[in-house]
Parts: structure tokens; sequence; C-alpha cells
């Protein structure tokens, strides 16, 4: 008789980092502020920035969920930081701060692609999270995807997901952007993903912290929703999947023009932070960060405007053509930061980065890791540097994490003929 696996056993408890519960790090305290939808307001985006000019190192770091995080603070600086994101409307609810992970299409609404307001989505899924009880039980780790139908936020298998549907009246609900869906009314959609989070607690919250843990057997099946959800039916998940929104202008059908950059290695000075809120003020007051360790400035009226605001984020260092070297690149923290870490990966990211002609990667993402725990690292195919004792070693990975063939040991100075031939070789034409 064939063996069926088990779920993975937890043997300690969920010690992923929020602004109440900091991490301590070699350079400090780090906290990670929770950005549903990564949307922010003018008024929270300052914040942020003089929260780390006052407690941190200057640097607002951006995570694979659209997260910002905040290094380097002082010990005993939590009541402060507390307080203050507090005052911003940046932790409206103290218990439920870590489960706020919600990623939605950063150019809904902008761009004529979508089906659906994925941004009130995530405000009513929100307040619907901090208003339960039960799902504080969920990992840091759970994650809500939104997607308004084009499939960019699907691709990243969100542990509970969401996919508009073309007419706009209706989205499919599924785990793991797998099938089976459950077709649920648009209007009805937060509600119906919070049923399915306390479904997956219920089912598996002691053996998993998310639905991609379990193997393909053991994960939960929404059509047991459906007795509990009215209005709905089962039907199958919407099989477009689309990369992350390229760097650049993005023209919309009413005239205005978003922004979209990209942060060097997921990392922005508290200066070109600033330049984005200015850009924010010129258009609609509002910033967009994704999980692609990317700012969207919606609402600039003129392609000219818009278009000397990108000149000026390129000159501050942003990255705002998919023809850049550091378009789809990121590392973890690295020395001197995590005491785990064998290298500084990002001084070595940078070096690399820097010696790599303008338009001369292309291809898959690429993550520098400075341990085999890879704290950050995308998803899909993409090229893994793992510093080890004698240098790195540069492989491609699968969606799954498993190592493709082609491993490469390399030393620094080595490192950027690797990855370049890594990211563009065979099999690595897909985009970051």
């Amino acid at each position: 008789m064939p063996v069926t696996p088990t779920p993975p056993g937890r043997a300690s408890g969920d010690a992923c980092p929020g602004a109440l519960r900091l991490h301590a790090a070699d350079d400090g305290a780090l906290a990670r502020v929770r950005l549903p939808a990564g949307l922010l307001t003018i008024r929270q985006a300052t914040e942020l920035a003089a929260l780390t000019e006052d407690l941190g190192d200057g640097n607002l770091d951006i995570t694979s969920r659209g997260n910002i995080q905040l290094r380097a603070l002082p010990a005993g600086s939590g009541g402060e930081l507390g307080g203050r994101l507090r005052a911003a409307g940046l932790l409206p609810s103290d218990r439920h701060e870590r489960v706020r992970n919600i990623a939605a299409s950063p150019l809904h609404g902008l761009d004529g692609t979508g089906h659906a307001d994925v941004g009130a989505w995530a405000r009513e899924l929100d307040r619907l999270l901090c208003a339960d009880d039960e799902v504080t039980a969920l990992s840091g780790r759970f994650l809500f995807g939104l997607d308004d139908g084009r499939g960019d936020i699907a691709a990243l298998t969100p542990d509970v997901t969401l996919i508009a549907e073309p007419d706009g009246r209706t989205a499919v609900l599924c785990y793991a952007a797998e099938g089976p869906g459950l077709r649920v009314p648009a209007a009805d959609a937060p509600r119906a993903a919070v049923v399915a989070a306390r479904h997956f607690l219920a089912a598996h919250g002691g053996s998993a912290w998310r639905v991609t843990e379990l193997p393909a057997g053991h994960r939960p099946d929404v059509t047991a929703l459906a007795a509990v959800l009215a209005d709905t039916e089962v039907t199958a998940v919407p099989a477009t999947r689309s990369p992350a929104p390229p760097p650049g202008p993005v023209s919309g059908p009413d005239g205005r023009t978003a922004l979209s950059v990209a942060a060097p290695l997921g990392r922005l000075t508290a200066g070109q932070w600033r330049l984005l809120i200015a850009a924010a003020e010129a258009g609609s007051g509002e910033l967009r960060v994704t999980p692609w360790r990317g700012v969207v400035v919606p609402g600039l009226a003129g392609a000219d405007a818009a278009a000397a605001r990108l000149a000026g984020l390129a000159d501050a260092g942003l990255v705002v053509s998919a023809g850049s070297p550091w378009y789809g690149a990121g590392a973890c923290a690295g020395r001197p930061g995590c005491a785990k870490s064998r290298a500084d990966v990002r001084a070595d990211a940078t070096a690399a980065l820097t010696g790599t002609r303008p338009g001369g990667t292309g291809g898959l993402p690429v993550y520098w890791s400075g341990c085999e725990r890879r704290c950050g690292h995308p998803g899909g195919r993409w090229v893994d540097v793992l510093a080890v004792d004698d240098g790195y070693r540069v492989t491609v990975r699968t969606g799954g994490g498993e190592a493709e063939d082609g491993v490469r040991s390399v030393t620094a100075p080595g490192l950027p003929g690797a990855v370049a031939a890594a990211r563009s070789g065979p099999g690595g034409d897909g985009t970051p």
C-alpha cells in the first residue's frame, strides 16, 4: 500500500517579524510594516521616511509581499515606532498587524486592463481581517492575493487568491491559484477570502503556515466552502498568468500617466522615497508599493510631465527601464546586518550589476542570498546566487524551488559573467 505523505509539522512558533514584534539583527532591530495592497497616502509615506531617518538607517526595504522594512532600529524604540505608526493609520489593530498580508495588482484601474477595483477589495478585506479574532492565528507568512484579472498576482500563488472575471460582477476564489475555484459575487469577494482563510486554519493551521507547504493531496478544497458561502458555484481557475509590471510610464485611458519604478536590490534611501512622494503629490496623492520591490505612482497629468519625473527618478538611481541590469535583481540583507550570512551579498551584487552593460542581462530574475535560508527570494523560475565558503554558487531554480542543471561555482569577480549567462542562457528568456 502506498504511503500517504503527511504535512510538515511545526516545532516552534511563527517568528515572522512585524511592526510590534521586532526581529533582532546584527545591525539592530528590524520592523516589518504591513501595507495591504501596497497602498499608501502621502501622509503615511512621509511618516515612513521620517521613521527611518529618526530611528533607522535611512533606508526603506521593500519585501516580496509589497511591505516595508525598517532596519537598524535602536533597542527600546518599539514604543515610539508603534505610536507613530498608529497615528499615521498604519497600525489599525495591534493584534492583527502581522496577518495583514494582502498583495494586489498594482496597475489596477490605471491601464484599462483589469476587470475590478481590487483596491476597494483590499480595503474591505483589511477591515474584515482586523475585525476577526480567529484569523490572528494565521502565520505572518500567509498571503492573500487580489488579482484584477491580468494574472500578475495569481502568478505569485498566494495562499488565498481572488481573481476578477471579465464581467466585473464575479470573482474566482481559489487556494494557491489552483483549481478548482469557486465563483463568488464580486461584492462578497473579501468576505469569501476571510472564510477561506478560516477554513484553512481549521483544517491545517496546526501543521502548516502556508497552503503551498502542504502536499497536493492535503491542500484545502474550496468546494467545501460552497455550503458556507451563498450564491456560489464551483468553476475553473483562470489560467492567465502575467509578469510583473515593467518599469517605465504607464498610459491610462483617462489621459493620465502612472510611473512604475523598481528599487535597486529592493532598497530605497529616504531621499529617493521623498522623490516618489513628490511625484505622488503631483499625481493622485497615492503610492502603491508592489510585490516586485517597486513603486507605482498613479495619476500624473500629461506624458511630458511624467517623462520629466521619470528622468529625475532615474538620475536618483531608481530603476526606470526593463533594459536595466538592475531590473529583477534582489538580495537579502547579508553582512553586516545578518549574522548567518557568509558574505556582504549586497556589495557583491552591486559590483556584479554595475559591471554589466545596460540591456545585457534580460531574462530571469536574480537573487543573491547569504545562506541557504534564501530569505525573500522570488517565486517562479529565478537565478539563485548563493554565498558559500569559497565564493558563490549560481544556478537556476524552478517554480518549485528545485535546482536545474548547470551549477556554476565562482568567486565574486566572476559573478557578472556567470549571472548574465544564467539569466539569459537556455531557458532564461522569461521576464522578471
